[in-house]
C-alpha cells in the first residue's frame, strides 16, 4: 500500500511540473524580446526593461486580488476551489494573455506585448500560489526542499530553451544568416504556448494531483483528492506577518527574484555595448545563464531521488555536466556555435563545491551561494570581455537554489499561516520587475553606464546572506533546526 502511494505521489508530482517548465519558457523568453523591442522600437534601456516590469509586478496584483478576494469570501480560495482546480483556472487566465501576443506582433505594439505578459503573470500567480505547497507536501517532508529543486530544473528546462526557440522564430535560422528581427514572428511561439496552456489544463483536470491539503500528523491514507503532511511549527501567533523568518523572508524573496532576473534580462545590453555582439547572437547566452540554474537545480534535486549514499554522492558530481550537455545539445540543434562556453565546466566546479559544503542545510545553502554570486558579480564589474560575460552568467549558478532555500526557511513553522505566508511570497516576485527596472535606469550612460549598474546585484546578495545568518538563528529560538528538519519549497 505504501509503495502505492508512492507511486500515485511520484506520477502527480511529475505532472505538477508541467506548469514549472512554462513559468521559466515565457520568463527566459522576455530576455531575448527585450533587445528585439528595443532596438525596432527605439527604446531607451529602462523602457525596454518595461516588459520583465510587466510581467513580474504582475505576481503581486495577482497576489493582492487573491488576498482580496479570499478577504470577500471569507475564507482562502484555494482552500474552496481547489489547488488542482487553481491550477487550471491559472493556466486559462495565461492562456488569454498568450493569445493577446497575436495582434501585439500585428501591430508591433508595445503596449500590447506588455499587456499580454502581464495577463500571463496574473495566471502564474496563481499556478505558483498553489503549486509551491502542493510540491511540499507530495512526498517526505524531509525532502521537499530537493524535490523543489528538481521542479526548479524542469522550471530551467523552460528557460534554456525558451530564448533559443523565440529567438529562432524573432531572426529565423543561424544557418540561413537571417539574423533579421521580426516583431510579426513574436506571435507564433506564443499562439503554440497559449494552445499547450489550454491542454495542460484539461490534463490537470483530470489528473491524480491533489485538490485539498489537509494538515494532520497521522499516517497517510490519501486517495488522491486529499494530500497530508506532518510539518514542524514554531509556536502560534495572530497573523503570518508576525513570524519575522516570513516577514524578512519576503525582502529576500523580492531582492532574489530582482537580481535574478535583472542579471539576465540586462546581459545583452552589455553584450551590444562592451562587445558590440549582434543581437541575433545574443540568445545562446542568454540560454547558457537560464541553463546555469537548471545546472544547479538539476544539481540539488538529486537528494529527492531514493537512492543510496554512495549513489546520490555520485550523481552529485555527474549531474551538472549532464545538465550543462542538455544545454550544448539544445543550442547546437538551433545551429549555435557552442565552443565559446567548452571553458564554462570549470566554472561549475565552484558551484558544485558550494553545493556539497552547504550538506542540504538551505541556511547555509543561501550563505555560501549569496558569497559566491557577489565574488562572480565583482569580477564581472572588474574585469572585461568574455570574463565578465561568463562571471555575469555564472550568477545564474549561484542562484539555482535559493529560491528554496529561502522559501524553506520563510514559511517554516508557520503551520496554519502558511497559505496566507506562501501568498505574500509570491507577491514579492515583483521585484523582478522593480529591480530590472532599477538596474535599468541605473545603466543609462550619464549615470552608472551598464558595467557598472550590476552593482546593484551585489547589494541583492548582501541582504541574502544577511537573511541566511539572520533567520537560522530566528528558527532555533523557535525550536525549529534545518540540522535536524528539512523541508521546503521551490519556484
Amino acid at each position: 500500500m505504501e509503495q502505492n502511494k508512492s507511486k500515485s505521489n511520484s506520477s502527480a508530482f511529475f505532472t505538477l511540473t508541467i506548469v514549472f517548465f512554462f513559468w521559466g519558457f515565457v520568463a527566459a523568453s522576455n530576455d531575448i524580446l527585450i533587445p528585439v523591442f528595443k532596438e525596432k522600437l527605439h527604446l531607451q534601456q529602462w523602457q525596454s526593461q518595461m516588459i520583465s516590469f510587466a510581467f513580474y509586478v504582475a505576481y503581486t496584483v495577482g497576489a493582492i486580488i487573491y488576498s482580496f478576494v479570499s478577504k470577500l469570501i471569507g475564507g482562502d480560495i484555494l482552500n474552496r476551489l481547489g489547488y488542482k482546480n487553481g491550477i487550471v483556472l491559472g493556466l486559462i487566465i495565461s492562456t488569454i494573455g498568450a493569445l493577446m501576443f497575436y495582434p501585439a506582433a500585428q501591430t508591433a505594439s508595445f503596449g500590447l506585448l506588455i499587456t499580454g505578459l502581464f495577463i500571463i503573470g496574473l495566471g502564474y500567480s496563481l499556478q505558483q500560489t498553489a503549486a509551491n505547497p502542493l510540491a511540499i507536501i507530495m512526498g517526505n517532508p524531509k525532502t521537499g526542499s530537493q524535490r523543489l529543486n528538481l521542479a526548479g530544473g524542469v522550471n530551467n528546462f523552460g528557460t534554456t530553451i525558451g530564448p533559443v526557440l523565440v529567438s529562432l522564430a524573432i531572426f529565423g535560422s543561424v544557418a540561413a544568416k537571417t539574423h533579421v528581427a521580426s516583431i510579426e514572428s513574436v506571435k507564433y511561439p506564443y499562439l503554440v504556448l497559449g494552445a499547450l496552456f489550454l491542454i495542460v489544463a484539461v490534463i490537470f483536470k483530470f489528473s491524480s494531483v491533489p485538490n485539498k491539503i489537509e494538515k494532520i500528523t497521522e499516517e497517510d491514507h490519501s486517495n488522491g483528492e486529499v494530500a497530508k503532511v506532518d510539518v514542524p511549527v514554531a509556536p502560534p501567533r495572530k497573523n503570518a506577518l508576525k513570524y519575522p523568518q516570513l516577514a524578512l523572508g519576503m525582502i529576500a524573496i523580492f531582492v532574489y527574484v530582482g537580481v535574478e532576473v535583472s542579471t539576465a534580462s540586462n546581459l545583452p545590453e552589455f553584450m551590444k555595448e562592451k562587445l558590440h555582439t549582434a543581437t541575433g547572437d545574443i540568445a545562446p547566452f542568454v540560454s547558457l545563464y537560464w541553463a546555469s540554474l537548471m545546472i544547479g537545480r538539476w544539481t540539488a534535486s538529486v537528494g529527492a531521488f531514493n537512492l543510496s549514499s554512495i549513489m546520490k554522492k555520485v550523481l552529485k558530481l555527474v549531474m551538472p555536466y549532464i545538465a550543462f550537455l542538455v544545454f550544448l545539445l539544445i543550442n547546437k540543434l538551433a545551429q549555435h556555435d557552442v565552443t565559446p562556453f567548452y571553458i564554462y565546466p570549470a566554472v561549475i566546479v565552484v558551484m558544485i563545491i558550494g553545493d556539497l559544503l552547504s550538506k542540504g542545510n538551505p541556511a547555509r545553502q543561501l550563505l555560501i551561494s549569496s558569497t559566491l554570486a557577489i565574488v562572480a558579480l565583482a569580477i564581472g564589474i572588474m574585469t572585461g570581455g568574455m570574463i565578465s560575460v561568463y562571471s555575469f552568467i555564472s550568477v545564474g549558478l549561484f542562484c539555482s537554489t535559493l529560491w528554496p532555500s529561502i522559501y524553506a526557511l520563510a514559511i517554516a513553522g508557520l503551520g496554519t499561516h502558511t497559505n496566507e505566508g506562501s501568498g505574500y511570497l509570491i507577491m514579492m516576485i515583483m521585484g523582478g520587475g522593480i529591480i530590472s527596472l532599477l538596474q535599468g535606469y541605473l545603466a543609462s550612460p550619464n549615470l552608472l553606464g551598464i558595467q557598472l549598474s550590476y552593482i546593484v546585484g551585489i547589494m541583492c546578495f548582501a541582504y541574502l546572506a544577511f537573511y541566511a545568518v539572520r533567520t537560522k538563528a530566528v528558527l532555533i529560538k523557535q525550536g525549529i533546526d534545518f540540522d535536524a528538519i528539512e523541508t521546503g519549497a521551490g519556484h
